[in-house]
């Protein structure tokens, strides 16, 4: 990459849940692919939205769970297959327990499931981000949410 050309980054949030050794993914067929891929629950951050307004948002849509963030576990930057640069932040997190997990928009999501990480690296996760936010996980890595405080509220001036 040239080191003057602008980057466009889209940012996006995904929510990693963990229970028994299980990971909350949801099964979805994006745009432009032939195949249906794993994925945390993750989307785009709306214009304006509040980052942990958007990982709540979206594990909501996913998989029909109240998402309550507990750390933030790293920013992951991806070259999509498109060739667009995509900004990941991901945070773990916790879903109700004895809840089913069932999306709220059947149209963009197919399932959601209880995997493994093995499970997930022998299926069809969506990138490579995807086991490298769980191997995060995995490894113990967890930051306070204050780290991410100023991109969780800010408004603008008034």
């Amino acid at each position: 990459m040239d080191p003057g050309a602008e980057v466009s980054w889209r940012l996006t949030v995904a929510a990693v849940v963990e229970r028994d050794g299980r990971f909350l993914v949801v099964e979805e067929k994006p745009p432009g692919l032939s195949e249906v891929v794993w994925n945390q629950p993750a989307g785009h951050v709306d214009p304006g939205e509040a980052i942990l307004d958007a990982v709540v948002r979206e594990t909501l849509e996913e998989t029909g769970l109240p998402f309550t963030p507990t750390a933030f576990l790293g920013v992951y930057p991806l070259r999509a297959r498109d060739g667009r640069d995509y900004c990941r932040l991901a945070f773990a997190g916790t879903v109700p327990d004895g809840r089913e997990a069932k999306p709220l928009h059947e149209d963009e999501i197919l399932a959601c499931r209880w995997l493994t990480r093995d499970e997930i690296a022998a299926g069809r996760p969506r990138s490579g981000v995807v086991l490298r936010c769980i191997d995060d996980w995995l490894a113990g890595r967890r930051f306070p949410l204050e780290a991410v405080a100023a991109l969780r509220d800010e408004r603008p001036a008034r």
